[in-house]
């Protein structure tokens, strides 16, 4: 079933003045504090960055990102979920730091559900395998074929045990019947030009750090678990008989837990009213996040449900937390 049918949207709706749980005052009447758990400059960034400045325009008060990076992105998150629920701290929510988070790290000092207040899944961007030019082969087929001969011998990057991509890379391997050698980095911005140099073979990752590379012919892209605006002529894995390896990465707005849900309702409403238009779904598909904008009820409902598959994909492949 496609995004577009599970997540359940709010009709734009004009919306009276709110007040705040601890004053009457209106809300919002000054500033908003948006946490993103991730450093400036890459994906999760840009993407709070082009929701908060069209949130920032509907609500008429600035918007001030705080990038709070470390820990795969939980001690930003913890931030958000330890902030007064008034409609003054708001933050970007990833599938790493609420589902995944929980599942692969020890000791996270929140649940992803009840810690937060649902606000909307802004959208979803899908996975390509990339190779550097090292890798002898030109397509998925041929990479498989490559990766059988040599067992344990093809090398893979991630950038921790402890990611998304790092567990969908693991399930790849389970359902493809290949088996790789891990190459763990601290960041991506590490892995790049070791694939460039063959230090390391595959890669699984987000497209927009790879289009460039890919299209320039550095790179090159086996497949994508979903269609890619940044790279339309790459086939998905389903399409070339993976079937099953569909999974996207998504980003999303949390408040802490407690926050009156008319304001959550007043904040998705808002960016549907943009986001869901020609103009808007260009807008954020230049960054090849396709919009979502789900219902806070339905948002939080994807965050339990993505909890549980992971979950359960991490116990079958016996990865542990760390």
């Amino acid at each position: 079933m496609s995004l577009k049918r599970r997540h359940l949207l709010l009709t734009p709706l004009a919306m009276p003045a709110l007040a705040t749980a601890q004053t009457d005052e209106p809300w919002p009447s000054r500033p908003i504090r948006c946490i993103v758990p991730f450093p400036a400059g890459g994906g999760t960034d840009l993407a709070a960055r082009i929701a908060t400045r069209r949130l920032s325009e509907a609500l008429g008060q600035p918007i001030v990102i705080e990038n709070r990076p470390g820990a795969g992105g939980t001690i930003g998150s913890n931030a958000v979920a330890r902030a007064a629920p008034d409609g003054y701290t708001i933050g970007v929510a990833t599938t790493s730091t609420h589902p995944v988070a929980t599942v692969l790290q020890r000791d996270v000092p929140y649940d992803p559900v009840t810690s937060f207040t649902a606000i909307t899944m802004l959208g979803t961007t899908p996975y390509v395998l990339v190779a550097g030019r090292a890798v002898p082969a030109g397509n998925l087929a041929e990479f498989l074929a490559h990766a059988r001969a040599r067992p344990g011998q093809v090398s893979y990057a991630s950038v921790g045990v402890t990611t998304l991509g790092y567990l969908l890379t693991r399930q790849f391997e389970m359902l493809t019947g290949i088996s790789m050698h891990h190459v763990p980095y601290r960041g991506s911005s590490q892995v790049y030009p070791d694939l460039l140099n063959g230090t390391v073979g595959v890669l699984l990752d987000n497209p927009p750090a790879s289009a460039a590379m890919v299209r320039d012919g550095q790179l090159k892209a086996f497949a994508v678990t979903q269609r890619s605006n940044l790279l339309p002529g790459v086939p998905t894995f389903e399409s070339l008989g993976v079937a099953g390896f569909d999974a996207v990465f998504w980003y999303g707005l949390v408040a802490p837990a407690g926050l009156p849900p008319a304001m959550a309702a007043r904040m998705q409403q808002a960016l549907a009213a943009h986001f869901l238009t020609d103009a808007g779904r260009a807008e954020m598909r230049a960054s090849d996040i396709e919009p979502v904008m789900s219902a806070p009820a339905a948002f939080a409902a994807s965050i339990a449900a993505d909890s549980a598959r992971w979950r359960a994909l991490a116990q079958r492949l016996d990865i542990r937390p760390e």
